[in-house]
């Protein structure tokens, strides 16, 4: 078996989790901070919190302005990206190795004592709105968050959306962000990546010197109940009669990413709708019968059942025949299964794929947060080819059975179309 990336991992005794990984690729060293506090955390009616946070945490510290932090990553060259996801709330950047230490102090004074001026605040939040302004008249975005909806109702943290609205945002206060970073940031919720050309032990020990001192009690986990299984069929039209096409967004939830069957269903979805220009999807809707300006599917399994998530770009005239051939491709898949020779091919392609997909610092950054995110093992990335090769016919419809149904699917079309 492979060695594979091997990381140090320490835990602080604060609480705070440390992945170091030493590289010789460039004199070069990526950081990533990812604080378990993401979009579920925003409370009911208080939904885009994490959000605008993330857009305002890098506008200044108890003891930096945002002149200040804006002069020190420009003069080192630094691009700070801010991401929300479900779950995380992550900083990432890549800086020079000489550079390293100062920037995590940096990053780690952002994460523990934001400032979030009033003034600062006031125009990330205009940036928000007219952001989520533009969702509004993008069908794309408007049919997967229909979806989302209906797979995830009643106000389920997956079935909401990350950036909130317009009127939950105008109202969001200095003192509420205040109170999330309060209620949710904890070294026991932080887990820092350092890959690069530091030695691990030197990354690991300036880890303990950012965040040693850091105090705060862990937050009670955050409530997140499984998806009611389908019994029907459940559809969704949002007529957007000024657009030329039209966006459907088609899908089911499935399982979580620890459920045994994930990597048979990782294999099914790559065969199904994204190797070789969107796999047995994109053959059908795109290339046989020419109606979809794009075709995929997306299988994003998370800490409760993930959604399958299949995506087609038609014109409005087509939506009807689109959505039948998704139906039949998936009946037909639960009814046959996939061929030996998909399995064979996306099970190379998914294995032969992965030192390709970790050949930069930042690469590497992000995949040990995942790893380490769902508890796979610091091994995961050496045990993958093994874990594929053990996915059989059987499992792979098996898997597909269980996740898919027409009768189950649920169907959101946003564009020029009516019922």
């Amino acid at each position: 078996m492979s060695v594979g990336l091997a990381p140090i991992r320490t835990t602080l005794d604060n609480g705070v989790t440390c992945l170091a990984k030493s590289t010789a690729m460039t004199p070069a060293v990526s950081i990533s901070l990812a604080i378990r506090a993401g979009s579920s955390a925003d409370r009911p009616g208080e939904e885009g919190t994490a959000w605008l946070l993330s857009r305002v945490i890098d506008r200044g510290t108890a003891t930096r302005s945002a002149a200040d932090i804006a002069e020190e990553l420009d003069s080192r060259g630094i691009t700070l990206t801010v991401n929300v996801t479900r779950h995380l709330f992550s900083l990432v950047c890549t800086c020079l190795s000489e550079d390293f230490e100062p920037v995590l102090a940096l990053l780690g004074e952002m994460l523990i004592a934001p400032s979030l001026p009033d003034a600062e605040l006031a125009t990330r939040k205009g940036e928000v709105i007219t952001a989520l302004r533009q969702d509004e008249e993008n069908p794309r975005v408007r049919a997967t968050e229909a979806l989302m909806a209906l797979l995830y109702p009643d106000g389920h943290p997956y079935g909401r959306r990350t950036k909130g609205s317009i009127e939950i945002v105008e109202g969001l206060t200095r003192d509420r962000l205040q109170g999330l970073h309060a209620a949710r940031f904890a070294p026991s919720e932080l887990t820092a990546i350092v890959v690069g050309d530091v030695e691990a032990s030197r990354a690991a020990a300036i880890v303990a010197r950012v965040f040693d001192g850091w105090r705060r009690p862990a937050p009670a986990p955050i409530p997140l109940a499984s998806p009611t299984a389908a019994t029907t069929r459940r559809r969704l039209v949002i007529p957007m009669m000024n657009k030329s096409q039209a966006d459907i967004a088609y899908g089911f939830t499935t399982l979580t990413r620890r459920d045994p069957a994930y990597d048979a269903l990782w294999l099914m979805n790559n065969a199904f709708g994204q190797y070789a220009i969107g796999g047995r999807l994109g053959d059908r809707i795109r290339e046989r019968q020419g109606i979809a300006y794009d075709v995929s599917s997306s299988l994003d399994a998370d800490v409760i059942e993930g959604p399958l998530a299949i995506r087609v770009g038609v014109g409005p005239a087509d939506v009807d025949r689109a959505i039948a051939s998704i139906d039949e491709e998936v009946a037909r898949l639960v009814r046959d299964g996939l061929t030996p020779k998909e399995l064979d091919e996306s099970r190379r392609y998914l294995a032969g794929s992965l030192p390709r997909a970790l050949e930069t610092n930042a690469a590497i950054a992000n995949f040990l947060q995942i790893e380490e995110f769902f508890g796979l093992g610091l091994d995961y990335d050496a045990r993958l080819p093994e874990r594929l090769g053990a996915v059989t016919l059987e499992d792979v419809q098996a898997a597909a059975g269980r996740a898919m149904s027409p009768e189950r699917a649920a169907v959101a079309i946003a564009g020029p179309y009516q019922e």
